[in-house]
């Protein structure tokens, strides 16, 4: 009964905290707080896409799987779209301009709409889908039917910098104004995107425990006392700090991970939508704080930029190091343990213990509760495989009070 109560006055301390910050200026969510002021679109550049990488690469619409023709095994990953509000060009008359991936179809519906919105009485039109007949590159990703190239129906070429804008806000992977007769959309793998989940470690991963061993993942147990920040913020020296329990934990799951990769030969993997401490470091061999210290997701981690290592000493402070690359890799288990300071050290790199959202303070604020409640009746036991129900109460309170803005773009695994 004691234990029925404290979790209920943690549910309760949790959706306070969240309506809090967004009362205060997150956005109106549905029906919350004060009215946000409409965001100011900034059409695209003649030639300018979005992201500013390459299409083809992880932080844009990904490597390209193949070409699907109508006899491959994976024609059944392409959907028609009989969207009325969409005009199709399809000057080859085979309906091949209809044919996409689920993620293209959700993105170019929402588009649809933005456009009508934008200009009354005019439409999307797709002057390019699904490509059959070998008229791209050879790497296109036209063949899986993960690109589009659009207009609108009135033709008028001074609305495609806008267009280009839309398409970014509708949620493609990658925007190109490509040409003054079209926009190039495209998207991510049905496969890639199938990686998202709320973030995590794999398995085989490696903390570092109070008695200067190390320890795997799938080993790691409530109570076990591991290398983290002292602060919030990953500034602290490093302490060690008991864990008290996992928000997710799924040993026998297999998905894509990202490996970031440093110049002191550490690296670590986590989940697309884990959040990792960077800064833009600036100082060659010897790298120095840049624009400050800053959680973002591992899959918005560039080479370039610096994370926190450690080796492994107590209150020693964490070193900057230098990101040499970032690769996907497949790998098995998902596990997210939460530390009593939020962070942990993970194959070396200091890593939040949060995902999903975009702000390491926030996540650790309303995980408070949380916190406080195994603080006092001490760690958890070891769970039962899957999402612990707390994380799982605030991702559906999130998603109805927090702007989607605030979300990793491949969002929660359902």
């Amino acid at each position: 009964m004691w234990i029925s109560l404290h979790a209920l006055t943690a549910s309760l301390c949790a959706l306070v905290l969240l309506l809090a910050p967004v009362s205060e200026g997150c956005g109106p969510g549905r029906g919350y707080g004060k009215r946000r002021l409409p965001k100011k679109l900034i059409p695209l550049a003649y030639k300018q896409f979005s992201p500013n990488v390459a299409e083809k690469t992880l932080g844009a619409s990904g490597r390209p799987e193949g070409k699907i023709t109508r006899n491959s095994e994976r024609f059944k990953e392409l959907t028609p779209n009989y969207n009325t509000d969409i005009i199709f060009k399809d000057e080859e008359d085979t309906g091949a301009d209809r044919l996409m991936t689920q993620r293209c179809k959700d993105k170019l519906n929402s588009l649809a709409i933005s456009v009508m919105n934008m200009w009354p009485g005019v439409k999307l039109r797709v002057t390019e889908g699904w490509d059959e007949d070998g008229h791209h590159s050879e790497d296109s990703l036209h063949y899986e039917g993960r690109a589009v190239d659009i207009t609108t129906s009135d033709r008028d070429r001074n609305k495609y910098a806008m267009l280009a804008r839309l398409a970014v806000e509708a949620g493609f992977d990658w925007v190109y104004y490509e040409s003054k007769a079209h926009i190039h959309c495209s998207v991510k793998s049905e496969n890639s995107v199938a990686a998202k989940t709320g973030g995590c470690f794999p398995g085989d991963a490696q903390v570092t425990l109070e008695n200067g061993v190390t320890k795997r993942m799938h080993d790691l147990l409530p109570g076990d006392r591991v290398l983290a920040s002292s602060t919030a913020d990953g500034h602290g020296p490093l302490l060690y700090t008991p864990v008290l329990s996992f928000l997710d934990r799924q040993p026998n799951a297999s998905k894509i991970f990202y490996i970031i990769g440093t110049e002191a030969g550490l690296s670590i993997t986590l989940t697309a939508a884990h959040l990792v401490f960077v800064t833009d470091c600036t100082g060659g061999d010897s790298p120095r704080y840049g624009e400050g210290l800053r959680t973002v997701f591992a899959s918005e981690v560039r080479p370039g930029q610096c994370v926190l290592t450690s080796t492994g000493e107590v209150r020693s402070q964490a070193r900057l190091s230098v990101v040499t690359f970032v690769e996907e890799q497949r790998n098995t288990g998902l596990y997210a343990p939460l530390t009593q300071h939020g962070s942990i050290v993970v194959n070396g790199v200091l890593a939040s213990c949060y995902a999903a959202v975009d702000s390491h303070d926030l996540s650790h604020w309303v995980l408070a509760p949380l916190r406080l409640f195994y603080s006092l009746i001490g760690p958890s036991e070891a769970q039962d495989n899957g999402l612990h129900w707390y994380p799982r109460l605030l991702q559906r309170l999130g998603k109805l009070l927090l702007d989607k803005g605030h979300f990793h773009p491949w969002g929660f695994e359902h």
